[in-house]
């Protein structure tokens, strides 16, 4: 099994990317996992006559890429999420590339805890923005 950091490990404005490009069946099987059949993320006629004027992600999908770089790269497997706040302030689009940063800002060593800055974007702009809350392992 791969590990990740160890709270010892971590720095703060240590930082992270993750890249990823949201493809309809992303979108697809999210709906079907989650059961959020909307049609404003499934069904181009009726995304077309809302103010996206195209299907979007679902919100929610874009923010699973921060806890896919907070469990895969910083601090990775074996920490535990424990909080998230999430701003959801643009939509993405299906074939938009969604850059994934997540940056350290705070640590609580009594607690091994770790607080992150989590951003996603898309050409530029920020889409979804928060902060999580880590436990970490202690080192072996």
């Amino acid at each position: 099994m791969t590990s990740g950091f160890t709270f010892e490990e971590l720095s703060i404005d240590q930082s992270v990317e993750y890249r990823k490009t949201v493809t309809e069946s992303d979108v697809q099987a999210f709906a079907e996992v989650t059961g959020d059949t909307n049609p404003v993320h499934l069904d181009a006629n009726y995304a077309a006559s809302t103010s996206f004027g195209q299907p979007i992600a679902h919100g929610m999908l874009t923010a699973g890429f921060i806890s896919a770089a907070i469990g895969t790269k910083l601090p990775g497997p074996g920490c535990i999420y424990l909080e998230q706040s999430l701003k959801f302030r643009s939509p993405v689009y299906i074939g938009q590339e969604v850059i994934t940063t997540v940056t350290v800002t705070d640590l609580n060593e009594r607690r091994r805890r770790a607080t992150l800055k989590t951003i996603c974007e898309c050409d530029g702009k920020v889409v979804v923005s928060g902060e999580a809350t880590i436990m970490l392992p202690a080192k072996a």
